[in-house]
């Protein structure tokens, strides 16, 4: 049986790096999901399928450390320095050489609405575009290269040690202890001419307000006692990153209503779903990354084969991981034992199977425990 080991060096380079964590930017792409136009819905399902935005959000963090995507790391930030003013700020983000969020973004917006690319990569461009809306919402992404984002500026919170990269990413907005469905359901009360006004500003202005407020957090760390984050800087700060995720799946939505109304061409290729009872058909066009919790597993002895439920309990499943035969004995552990109740990514061809997607592992190594 095999054993795969993980680089803890790499490992928390990749954590380090996440913004707004997985709860995050699913908050963010369920917001988005509220205020989408019918066709923006529809042209959305014809590249994704099953899958909704929420689903997709965290896919550019899970796919870049494949060698394949290793190029888009600097694609999440971008990195400035302090003092410009609006004038200055907007020609050095627009002149900017070096690839950055800004570049990714406009990028990933032509490949969508572009009739040459293939299907693939608008379905790639789409999940990147919801993925960077976020990423530039987040105050950390749009920061100085010195402290790499705050990620060497060391802080106190809740008694153990973090740093403000991570503070802003995840821990004050994990700290209230709600799913991202609660968080969403929470957040997205935004009265409709707030709506209109944050889909009307521009794309530098959504970029300058994250500079704006990563400005003051670098003013206000170094007045911070011990650098200890007290309960009155969460709930002061709390707010800010309420409105940002607010704004970012507001304006996620706008984007995306806007580039399908424009026209999103997709080639005639089989949709990403399919619904033939009882088949298994292809679910799209290459191998996906799917990472979500496990909420459980059995082993079939009269089929051999294991199934874990990935995304919720059963028959609630997003994803079923399915190991046939002999390849459970691949594992050091019993799958559906090993995994339970952990956070893990698997990757695979997925399929349907009666109307399910499903992700079919014949090797240990297409499941990484996060």
């Amino acid at each position: 049986m095999k054993k795969y080991l993980f680089s803890v060096a790499a490992l928390f380079l990749s954590i380090a790096l996440i913004s707004w964590g997985m709860t995050g930017h699913r908050t963010i792409g369920r917001i988005a999901e509220n205020h989408l136009t019918p066709k923006a819905k529809a042209g959305i399902q014809q590249l994704l399928g099953s899958e909704n935005l929420a689903d997709v959000s965290n896919w550019a963090d899970e796919v870049r450390q494949q060698p394949e995507y290793h190029q888009t790391g600097p694609w999440h930030f971008l990195n400035l320095p302090l003092g410009l003013t609006y004038p200055e700020f907007e020609k050095t983000v627009t002149g900017m050489s070096q690839d950055n969020v800004y570049s990714a973004l406009v990028k990933c917006e032509h490949d969508l609405t572009d009739k040459a690319t293939t299907r693939a990569q608008k379905i790639a461009a789409l999940k990147f575009i919801v993925h960077f809306v976020g990423d530039l919402h987040q105050p950390m992404h749009i920061s100085r290269a010195e402290d790499k984002g705050g990620n060497t500026i060391r802080v106190n919170y809740e008694g153990e040690s973090t740093n403000l990269h991570s503070l802003w990413d995840t821990k004050m907005l994990e700290h209230q202890g709600l799913t991202y469905e609660q968080l969403a359901e929470k957040y997205d009360h935004i009265p409709e001419a707030q709506i209109q006004q944050w889909q009307s500003d521009s794309l530098i202005k959504w970029i300058w307000e994250s500079y704006q407020i990563s400005s003051m957090l670098y003013a206000e760390v170094d007045t911070l006692k011990d650098h200890t984050i007290t309960n009155d800087y969460y709930q002061q700060h709390l707010p800010i990153i309420q409105e940002r995720i607010e704004k970012a799946g507001v304006r996620l939505a706008g984007l995306l209503n806007k580039l399908f109304d424009e026209g999103v061409p997709v080639s005639s290729d089989s949709p990403n779903t399919a619904t033939t009872e009882g088949k298994n058909m292809p679910a799209s066009d290459g191998e996906v990354t799917v990472c979500d919790k496990v909420y459980g597993g059995r082993f079939l002895e009269s089929s051999e084969t294991t199934l874990i439920n990935l995304g919720g309990e059963y028959p609630d499943q997003k994803m079923t991981i399915v190991i046939k035969g002999s390849n459970r004995d691949k594992f050091k552990t019993a799958p559906e034992v090993a995994f339970k109740n952990k956070n893990i990514c698997v990757t695979g061809k997925q399929i349907m199977y009666r109307g399910k997607p499903e992700i079919i592992v014949t090797e240990p190594g297409q499941i990484k425990v996060n």
